[in-house]
């Protein structure tokens, strides 16, 4: 399916993304992945609009790498004014997009009208995009779900979306589950409530002027090209996090370009200035490795390698040394090339 947002600069980056993730997309993660692909979209951690306005330093939650690019920062708040004010605050850090997080389900974020309840409250979302779309020149993108509780799929959603778009969203992220806030946990939320990827695709049928993009329980390339067919974008979350190998075959299979990495080991060895240069700045070894523990899941050493790493990259002083030895548990000559389906 074609991109129907025209001028979008990041309309072919959009193509597929990684979805933000609590304690995992980070910079050192993101960091990471752009060894393996150079086109996805890729997504910071939920950032509070408290923690950019009060927080201290600013550097904690919003710094990345220069490599990390295209970058969207998601923000999660609910008061117009202070996340117009973090727009404006991402845009000069020079983040490419700012998305607003309305999917999440945890009690903490509720508490403080953040994430998924918002889908209750769709005249605070339109607020929060009209003022942030006043405040800023890059695109401001929304995150949501089909629908929370008891609310209906199809109305409360096409209700949802029409006064979202009414206030200048073009860019919808839609999760294709429901959060049930009363009686499941946010673990259980991404997985009970049943997957309905139809009704995205029909929101995408009925909206055909805004950027649908889909996410929800997709795991394989083949998957993302199939969803591709319907809406204009897709979004994985736990796959690429957990066999980020997944994300080496992205760019050749959906942007039709050959990737950074050849292979699992060449892109491991791609990371390693990285994360000497980590090191340098304080950062301890398993804070930055950890991201890299699934990388050769399913292949010959690839245990040892996460075993090793988990033993012994906590410890005090440890360094690259740490790092090679547990590549050096890999057979080479066994490790697959990339996968584009």
């Amino acid at each position: 399916m074609s991109n129907t947002t025209g001028n979008d600069p990041l309309a072919r980056a959009r193509r597929f993304s990684v979805a933000p993730m609590m304690d995992w997309t980070t910079r050192d993660q993101r960091a990471f992945a752009r060894t393996l692909t150079r086109q996805a979209l890729l997504y910071t951690e939920m950032v509070t609009t408290g923690a950019i306005l009060h927080g201290s330093p600013r550097e904690r939650f919003l710094g990345y790498d220069e490599v990390e690019h295209p970058i969207a920062l998601q923000l999660g708040g609910s008061d117009p004014g202070e996340l117009a004010e973090c727009a404006a605050i991402a845009e000069e850090w020079g983040y490419d997009e700012v998305n607003l997080n309305v999917g999440c389900p945890s009690d903490r974020v509720q508490n403080n009208m953040i994430g998924a309840c918002l889908m209750g409250h769709p005249d605070k979302v339109a607020a929060a995009v009209r003022a942030m779309r006043e405040a800023v020149k890059i695109p401001v993108t929304v995150k949501c779900r089909i629908g929370i509780d008891d609310q209906d799929e199809d109305a409360d959603l096409e209700r949802f979306i029409a006064q979202v778009a009414d206030a200048g969203c073009e860019v919808f992220i839609v999760h294709a589950r429901k959060a049930w806030l009363q009686g499941l946990s946010p673990k259980e939320n991404r997985d009970i409530p049943p997957l309905n990827y139809p009704r995205v695709h029909r929101l995408k049928a009925s909206r055909p002027e805004l950027h649908i993009g889909i996410n929800g329980g997709i795991k394989t390339l083949d998957e993302c090209r199939k969803q591709l067919s319907h809406v204009d974008s897709v979004m994985v979350g736990r796959e690429a996090y957990q066999n980020p190998w997944l994300l080496a075959g992205v760019d050749q299979a959906l942007y039709g370009e050959p990737g950074p990495a050849v292979s699992r080991h060449a892109a491991a060895r791609a990371f390693r200035p990285y994360i000497a240069r980590r090191l340098e700045e304080g950062a301890k070894l398993n804070h930055v490795t950890r991201h890299l523990l699934g990388l050769f899941q399913g292949q010959p050493g690839g245990r040892r390698f996460r075993r090793h790493l988990s033993e012994n990259g906590h410890l005090d002083g440890a360094c690259l040394r740490v790092y090679d030895d547990a590549l050096s548990l890999v057979p080479e000559s066994c490790a697959r090339q990339v996968e584009t389906a």
